[in-house]
Protein backbone atom coordinates (compact mmCIF):
# COMPACT_ATOMS: atom_id res chain seq x y z
CA UNK A 1 0.00 0.00 0.00
CA UNK A 2 1.27 3.40 -0.81
CA UNK A 3 2.33 5.68 2.09
CA UNK A 4 -0.07 8.33 2.65
CA UNK A 5 1.94 10.49 5.06
CA UNK A 6 3.65 13.47 3.72
CA UNK A 7 5.44 15.48 7.20
CA UNK A 8 4.26 18.51 9.10
CA UNK A 9 4.54 21.42 6.58
CA UNK A 10 5.80 24.94 8.48
CA UNK A 11 1.92 25.63 8.72
CA UNK A 12 1.69 23.28 11.26
CA UNK A 13 4.19 25.15 13.44
CA UNK A 14 2.12 28.30 13.08
CA UNK A 15 -1.08 26.80 14.56
CA UNK A 16 1.01 25.45 17.77
CA UNK A 17 2.40 28.97 17.67
CA UNK A 18 -0.65 30.31 18.31
CA UNK A 19 -1.38 28.14 20.94
CA UNK A 20 1.80 29.07 22.95
CA UNK A 21 1.68 29.90 26.80
CA UNK A 22 -2.10 29.84 27.95
CA UNK A 23 -4.48 30.26 24.89
CA UNK A 24 -7.54 31.76 25.20
CA UNK A 25 -10.95 29.61 24.38
CA UNK A 26 -11.35 31.98 21.43
CA UNK A 27 -8.21 31.18 20.38
CA UNK A 28 -8.27 27.31 20.23
CA UNK A 29 -12.03 27.22 18.84
CA UNK A 30 -10.31 30.00 16.16
CA UNK A 31 -7.38 27.18 15.44
CA UNK A 32 -9.44 23.87 15.55
CA UNK A 33 -10.19 23.42 11.99
CA UNK A 34 -6.78 24.06 11.27
CA UNK A 35 -5.07 22.09 13.58
CA UNK A 36 -6.88 19.33 12.95
CA UNK A 37 -5.91 19.42 9.18
CA UNK A 38 -2.33 20.33 9.74
CA UNK A 39 -1.18 18.61 13.41
CA UNK A 40 -3.79 16.09 14.01
CA UNK A 41 -4.33 14.51 10.40
CA UNK A 42 -0.88 13.95 9.97
CA UNK A 43 -0.29 12.08 12.75
CA UNK A 44 -2.73 9.98 11.57
CA UNK A 45 -1.70 9.30 8.27
CA UNK A 46 1.64 8.28 10.06
CA UNK A 47 0.32 5.83 12.70
CA UNK A 48 -1.67 4.20 9.48
CA UNK A 49 1.92 3.93 7.46
CA UNK A 50 3.97 2.37 10.40
CA UNK A 51 0.53 0.28 10.91
CA UNK A 52 1.20 -0.80 7.03
CA UNK A 53 4.45 -1.20 7.74
CA UNK A 54 4.58 -3.35 11.07
CA UNK A 55 1.85 -4.72 12.82
CA UNK A 56 3.35 -3.68 16.31
CA UNK A 57 1.69 -0.77 15.22
CA UNK A 58 -2.11 -1.88 14.51
CA UNK A 59 -3.58 -1.42 17.53
CA UNK A 60 -2.78 2.17 18.03
CA UNK A 61 -4.64 5.54 18.73
CA UNK A 62 -4.16 9.24 18.02
CA UNK A 63 -5.15 11.29 20.59
CA UNK A 64 -7.90 14.20 19.89
CA UNK A 65 -8.28 17.36 21.95
CA UNK A 66 -8.46 17.80 25.65
CA UNK A 67 -9.79 21.13 27.77
CA UNK A 68 -6.80 22.04 29.24
CA UNK A 69 -4.20 23.98 26.36
CA UNK A 70 -1.40 21.60 26.66
CA UNK A 71 -3.63 18.57 24.56
CA UNK A 72 -3.91 21.34 22.12
CA UNK A 73 -0.35 22.11 22.29
CA UNK A 74 0.84 18.40 21.91
CA UNK A 75 -0.10 16.14 19.49
CA UNK A 76 0.06 12.58 21.05
CA UNK A 77 -0.55 8.76 19.26
CA UNK A 78 0.13 5.56 21.03
CA UNK A 79 0.46 1.94 19.99
CA UNK A 80 0.04 -0.91 22.37
CA UNK A 81 2.21 -3.85 22.33
CA UNK A 82 1.19 -5.63 25.45
CA UNK A 83 -1.22 -4.53 28.49
CA UNK A 84 0.46 -1.09 30.02
CA UNK A 85 3.40 -1.36 27.40
CA UNK A 86 3.77 1.26 24.29
CA UNK A 87 5.11 3.19 21.75
CA UNK A 88 4.60 6.88 21.96
CA UNK A 89 4.76 9.72 19.74
CA UNK A 90 4.53 13.14 20.35
CA UNK A 91 4.62 16.16 18.04
CA UNK A 92 4.79 19.86 19.34
CA UNK A 93 6.79 22.73 18.62
CA UNK A 94 10.24 21.21 19.58
CA UNK A 95 9.37 18.95 17.07
CA UNK A 96 9.07 14.83 17.10
CA UNK A 97 9.88 12.45 20.10
CA UNK A 98 9.14 8.71 20.54
CA UNK A 99 9.38 6.62 23.10
CA UNK A 100 8.68 3.02 24.83
CA UNK A 101 6.96 2.81 27.88
CA UNK A 102 5.42 0.60 30.63
CA UNK A 103 3.38 2.83 33.09
CA UNK A 104 0.05 3.17 34.62
CA UNK A 105 0.76 -0.38 36.01
CA UNK A 106 -0.72 -2.12 38.64
CA UNK A 107 0.62 -3.26 42.29
CA UNK A 108 1.19 -7.30 40.04
CA UNK A 109 2.30 -5.58 36.96
CA UNK A 110 4.94 -4.18 39.85
CA UNK A 111 5.51 -6.73 41.50
CA UNK A 112 6.82 -8.78 38.25
CA UNK A 113 8.99 -6.11 37.33
CA UNK A 114 10.94 -6.04 40.62
CA UNK A 115 10.91 -9.80 40.86
CA UNK A 116 12.19 -9.84 36.99
CA UNK A 117 14.65 -7.78 37.71
CA UNK A 118 15.90 -8.92 40.87
CA UNK A 119 16.55 -12.17 39.07
CA UNK A 120 20.16 -12.57 37.95
CA UNK A 121 18.95 -13.75 34.88
CA UNK A 122 16.30 -11.46 33.40
CA UNK A 123 17.31 -8.53 35.59
CA UNK A 124 21.17 -8.49 33.83
CA UNK A 125 19.69 -9.01 30.49
CA UNK A 126 17.25 -5.48 31.50
CA UNK A 127 20.33 -3.65 32.76
CA UNK A 128 22.00 -4.05 29.17
CA UNK A 129 19.18 -3.01 27.35
CA UNK A 130 18.59 0.41 29.15
CA UNK A 131 22.30 0.58 29.07
CA UNK A 132 22.20 -0.12 25.53
CA UNK A 133 19.59 2.50 25.23
CA UNK A 134 20.58 5.32 27.27
CA UNK A 135 24.33 4.93 25.00
CA UNK A 136 21.83 5.88 22.17
CA UNK A 137 20.50 9.04 23.49
CA UNK A 138 17.42 8.00 24.94
CA UNK A 139 16.56 9.49 28.09
CA UNK A 140 15.99 6.78 30.41
CA UNK A 141 13.20 8.23 33.07
CA UNK A 142 9.72 6.86 35.08
CA UNK A 143 8.00 7.21 37.96
CA UNK A 144 11.07 6.47 40.96
CA UNK A 145 10.59 5.57 44.30
CA UNK A 146 13.46 7.62 46.29
CA UNK A 147 15.52 4.01 47.13
CA UNK A 148 15.19 0.20 46.31
CA UNK A 149 11.82 -1.90 47.48
CA UNK A 150 12.94 -2.50 51.30
CA UNK A 151 12.50 -5.87 50.46
CA UNK A 152 15.95 -5.44 48.36
CA UNK A 153 19.41 -4.98 49.51
CA UNK A 154 20.28 -1.44 48.97
CA UNK A 155 23.66 -2.73 47.46
CA UNK A 156 21.50 -4.80 45.05
CA UNK A 157 23.50 -4.28 41.53
CA UNK A 158 20.75 -3.55 39.97
CA UNK A 159 19.05 -1.24 42.78
CA UNK A 160 18.42 1.72 40.47
CA UNK A 161 16.03 -0.17 38.21
CA UNK A 162 14.25 -1.23 41.19
CA UNK A 163 13.10 1.75 41.94
CA UNK A 164 11.21 2.30 39.08
CA UNK A 165 7.31 2.31 39.03
CA UNK A 166 7.12 2.63 35.41
CA UNK A 167 9.99 2.74 32.69
CA UNK A 168 10.18 5.06 29.57
CA UNK A 169 12.76 5.06 27.13
CA UNK A 170 12.12 8.59 24.94
CA UNK A 171 14.16 9.45 21.96
CA UNK A 172 13.62 13.24 21.76
CA UNK A 173 14.08 13.66 17.29
CA UNK A 174 13.66 17.65 17.16
CA UNK A 175 12.11 19.65 14.06
CA UNK A 176 14.70 19.51 11.46
CA UNK A 177 13.35 19.50 7.63
CA UNK A 178 12.89 15.91 7.24
CA UNK A 179 9.75 16.63 10.00
CA UNK A 180 8.09 17.89 6.33
CA UNK A 181 8.64 15.13 4.42
CA UNK A 182 7.84 11.13 4.58
CA UNK A 183 11.32 9.92 5.83
CA UNK A 184 9.61 10.24 9.32
CA UNK A 185 8.15 6.46 9.21
CA UNK A 186 11.15 5.36 8.62
CA UNK A 187 12.90 6.75 11.42
CA UNK A 188 10.21 5.90 13.49
CA UNK A 189 10.69 2.70 12.21
CA UNK A 190 14.27 2.53 12.73
CA UNK A 191 13.78 3.95 16.77
CA UNK A 192 11.41 1.11 17.27
CA UNK A 193 13.57 -1.36 16.45
CA UNK A 194 16.02 0.20 18.82
CA UNK A 195 12.83 0.05 21.64
CA UNK A 196 11.93 -3.70 20.41
CA UNK A 197 14.67 -5.14 23.26
CA UNK A 198 13.28 -3.46 25.70
CA UNK A 199 9.32 -3.40 24.49
CA UNK A 200 10.12 -7.39 24.51
CA UNK A 201 11.34 -7.95 27.84
CA UNK A 202 8.53 -5.97 29.76
CA UNK A 203 6.11 -7.65 27.57
CA UNK A 204 7.58 -11.15 28.52
CA UNK A 205 8.36 -10.61 31.92
CA UNK A 206 5.64 -7.93 32.78
CA UNK A 207 2.85 -7.41 30.85
CA UNK A 208 1.48 -11.03 31.64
Amino acid sequence: MPRTFAGWNESAFDVLLRLEGEPSQEVMREVRKDRERLVRQPMVSLLHDLAWADPAFEDHSVWRYGKTPWWWQNQSAMARIARNVEIGLRFNLDGLQVQGAWWYADSDQISRFRAAVAAEASGSVLGNVVADLRGKGFEITGDLLKRAPREYPTDHPRAALLRHRSLLAVRYLGCDEWLQTPEVVDRVLAIYEELRPLLSWLTDHVAA
